[in-house]
């Protein structure tokens, strides 16, 4: 399937495995790529910039495929030393970096000098215009539905994509809600151009996570997520457990006079307890309302053949049946 994003990346199926810290490693990134679609790294996951260095060394010894590097720019405890991270990304090698969070313009120059493709992830039409503005060579559009953070204007993607295709000239992708073939048939059907995954592909089995997080993902519906950090204009999709549902009720309590403090130690450092340990209480972790699409645990390879098998079969039978009507 050629769509502009394939055209963009050099890939051979619109898919995109979305950055996700403690899930981002090389081993995924290679797999989604050996695939056929674009694998990312995960950046910050990466304590240090000299890390980063050597786990995109690591992914070019398991694909000779194109793959990417997530950078995000959010508000954090302590800011990551940007430029340094960015220097290891030009150095790598690496043509497409998927940047999230703040505005990346500043550090456009030094991305765009190097060669490299910048999609930038935006919750709004607004900020995908502003990307579009700045240089990004296409965008990454997050419904409401997406783990992580949805923004605040809570759009979801039946009505954001079609926005967005009127509103923009660069290709763009559809996050939030993506799991098989008729998410990338319903994408494109509203103007995108491919589709990224994020939790979809945490339960796969080259995902380098732990057995619980998978299966927690897998036995979850539609109904198991919650928002938090709302009052603080950080909202995050998390999956629910006994750590999330503490950070509500001091939410509740708190009210206005709500700060960052308050719930620091079950935000901040959970991923690893999580991800690695398998402690499925431990505190917040981001995870999408799809995980209610989610039923099994394929390879990477299996899950993107089954989702082209399944959109060629929407396209040329079911839709087709549809027109001769």
């Amino acid at each position: 399937m050629k769509t502009r994003i394939t055209e963009l990346l050099g890939i051979e199926h619109p898919i995109i495995q979305g950055g996700m810290h403690y899930v981002g490693f090389a081993e995924l990134a290679a797999a989604v790529s050996n695939a056929g679609g674009l694998g990312i790294i995960t950046g910050l996951t990466q304590k240090t910039p000299e890390l980063l260095a050597k786990e995109i060394a690591k992914c070019r010894e398991m694909t000779d495929k194109p793959f990417g590097v997530n950078l995000t720019f959010l508000p954090t405890f302590a800011k990551p030393p940007y430029p340094e991270y960015i220097r290891a990304i030009i150095e790598g090698g690496i043509k497409v970096v998927e940047t999230a969070g703040r505005n990346p313009e500043p550090y456009m120059p030094y991305l765009k000098a190097a060669g490299i493709k910048v999609i930038h992830k935006c919750t709004s039409v607004r900020h995908s215009l502003k990307a579009e503005a700045i240089g990004c060579d296409a965008v990454s559009v997050d419904g409401f539905e997406c783990g992580g953070h949805p923004g605040e204007d809570d759009i979801p993607n039946f009505i954001l994509l079609p926005r967005a295709a009127e509103e923009l000239k660069i290709p763009f992708v559809a996050s939030g809600g993506m799991a098989d073939g008729r998410s990338l048939v319903a994408a494109l059907a509203l103007g995108a151009d491919g589709i990224n995954m994020g939790t979809r592909f945490i339960a796969t089995k080259e995902a380098p996570v732990h057995e619980n997080v998978k299966k927690a993902i897998v036995a979850a519906s539609e109904l198991d997520t919650r928002l938090i950090m709302r009052p603080l204009r950080n909202t995050e999709r998390v999956l629910m457990n006994q750590g999330v549902k503490e950070i509500l009720e001091i939410e509740r309590d708190k009210g206005a006079a709500l700060k960052i403090e308050d719930i620091h130690d079950k935000v901040a450092g959970i991923y690893p307890k999580v991800m690695t340990d398998g402690e499925m209480e431990a505190g917040a972790w981001s995870c999408g309302m799809v995980a209610g699409l989610i039923h099994d645990v394929p390879s990477c390879r299996e899950l993107i053949d089954r989702i082209m098998r399944e959109a060629d079969e929407i396209i040329g039978k079911q839709l087709a049946g549809f027109a001769k009507g």
